[in-house]
C-alpha cells in the first residue's frame, strides 16, 4: 500500500480527519461527563436530611397538608422519574420554579449569572496576561532576585484561603484608606466605572487566587521548552534571551498553558461563592448559598448544573485548543 505523503492534499485531508474525529471524541467525552454531573446532583440533593415539604409548611403542618404538597411537587413519585423529568426540562431551558418564593428560576438565575461572568471576566482580563508577563520575567531572571520575589509573592497567595485575602483587602482597601466599597452592589443603570468600582476589591482578590498558579505553570511550561535542542541552537546563533523566551519558547509552551488558563478561568466562574458571600456580590454564589439555607433544592440543582457545564465547557475547550495546538497532531509524519 503506497505511504501516504502528510504534505499532500491526501495527507491533509487524513490529518483534517484525525484532527476533528479527536475533537469529536472530547465533545462526546465532555457530554457524557456533564450527564454524569447532572446525576450526581440531582441524587445529593435527593440523600439531603430533611423534609422539604416539611421545610415549607412548618412543623405544625397536618399529614394530609404534607402529602398534598409532597404531590404538587412531584415527590411522590419515584427518584428516577423525577431526574429524568428535571433533565429533559433542563435540556429545553426550564429549571423550574424555587419553592420559596414560586420566581422561575432560569430567569432569576440569567441575571445573577451576567453579574459572575462580569466579575470573573474582568478578573480573568487582568489576570491572565499579567500572569503571561510575570512568567516569562520570572524565566527570564530565572534564580535571580526578580524570579525569587515573583515566585515567592505568588506561592504566598496562592496559599492563602480566598475568604482571607477577601477580608484583608477589604481591611486595607475599605476601612483603613477607604479606596474602594467594602459591599459590593451592583445594579441596573450604573455606569460601567462605577460598576468597575463596586468590583475592585473581589476582583482584586480573584485575580491573586488564580495568579499564582497561572504564573508558576507558565514558568514551568517555558522552562520545561527551554531544554530543547533547538532553543540551544538559537542560544549559539547569538539572540537575545528574552526573544528566545517570547519568540521560540512561548509559542512551543502554548498547549500546557492555554490549559491551566483555562482551568482557572473555569475557576473564575466556579469558585467564585465565597468571594461573592463576602462582599455580598449578587451573583450566582450568592444566589445559591441563599437558597441553600432556605433548602431550596430547585436552586440548589440549577445552580449546581450551571457550574458543572461551564467547568465540564471550559476543560473541553481546553483539551481542543490543545490538540490544535498541538503540531505532532497537526503535522504527522
Amino acid at each position: 500500500m503506497p505511504r501516504i505523503n502528510a504534505g499532500s492534499p491526501e495527507g491533509a485531508r487524513v490529518n483534517a480527519g484525525s484532527l476533528l474525529g479527536l475533537v469529536a471524541q472530547r465533545i462526546a467525552l465532555g457530554l457524557v461527563l456533564l450527564l454524569a454531573a447532572s446525576a450526581l446532583i440531582f441524587a445529593g440533593t435527593q440523600i439531603l436530611p430533611g423534609d422539604v415539604a416539611q421545610s415549607i409548611l412548618g412543623q405544625s403542618a397536618t399529614p394530609q397538608a404534607l402529602a398534598n404538597l409532597r404531590a404538587e411537587l412531584g415527590l411522590d413519585q419515584p427518584a428516577l422519574t423525577r431526574y429524568f423529568s428535571w433533565l429533559a426540562g433542563a435540556l429545553q431551558g426550564d429549571l423550574g420554579n424555587a419553592l420559596s418564593n414560586g420566581q422561575d428560576i432560569a430567569t432569576s438565575m440569567s441575571h445573577r449569572l451576567g453579574n459572575t461572568l462580569f466579575l470573573a471576566g474582568t478578573a480573568a482580563i487582568i489576570a491572565v496576561p499579567l500572569a503571561l508577563i510575570l512568567g516569562l520575567v520570572s524565566v527570564r531572571y530565572q534564580g535571580r532576585w526578580p524570579d525569587k520575589v515573583i515566585s515567592g509573592v505568588t506561592l504566598a497567595t496562592v496559599s492563602v484561603p480566598e475568604f482571607m485575602l477577601g477580608y484583608i483587602a477589604m481591611f486595607l482597601l475599605a476601612v483603613q484608606f477607604q479606596v474602594f466599597p467594602s459591599v459590593s452592589t451592583i445594579y441596573d443603570g450604573m455606569s460601567l466605572g462605577e460598576q468597575l468600582q463596586a468590583i475592585a476589591l473581589p476582583a482584586l482578590v480573584m485575580v491573586l487566587v488564580v495568579l499564582g498558579h497561572m504564573m508558576r505553570m507558565t514558568r514551568a511550561a517555558i522552562l520545561n521548552v527551554m531544554q530543547s535542542a533547538y532553543i540551544e541552537t538559537a542560544e549559539l546563533k547569538g539572540l537575545r534571551r528574552f526573544t528566545i523566551i517570547s519568540r521560540h519558547a512561548l509559542p512551543n509552551a502554548i498547549a500546557p498553558i492555554v490549559n491551566v488558563v483555562m482551568l482557572n478561568l473555569a475557576y473564575l466562574v466556579v469558585g467564585v461563592v465565597v468571594v461573592e458571600v463576602v462582599f455580598v456580590y449578587p451573583g450566582m454564589g450568592q444566589y445559591l448559598v441563599d437558597h441553600v439555607s432556605k433548602r431550596d433544592v430547585p436552586v440548589v440543582q440549577a445552580c449546581g448544573l450551571v457550574f458543572a457545564a461551564v467547568y465540564i465547557g471550559m476543560n473541553m475547550i481546553a483539551d481542543i485548543v490543545a490538540l490544535l495546538a498541538n503540531p505532532r497532531l497537526r503535522h504527522p509524519k
